[in-house]
């Protein structure tokens, strides 16, 4: 067991990985949680400047394999 979390679902131990997204040209990235709602930009697709923006952390429990996420530290976008 990775960190002290306990399964909200069946109170095993949880361990701790990631969720990646694949970007331009397949590159692989952690994803990111992006305050707010979501809006449209014709230039980026969407807007995201001067919102609070952070890695999601992700955590799978070892006896019934729920999935948990929380976010992590502050992070660029």
């Amino acid at each position: 067991m990775d960190s002290d979390l306990l399964c909200s679902k069946c109170g095993g131990g949880m361990i701790r990985g990631f969720i990646f997204d694949r970007g331009d040209y397949n590159f692989k990235q952690q994803q990111v949680w992006v305050e707010g709602e979501p809006e449209s930009s014709f230039w980026s697709g969407l807007k995201t400047s001067g919102r609070d923006a952070r890695t999601v952390d992700a955590y799978r429990c070892t006896g019934c394999s729920r999935l948990e996420f929380f976010a992590g530290g502050t992070t660029e976008i």
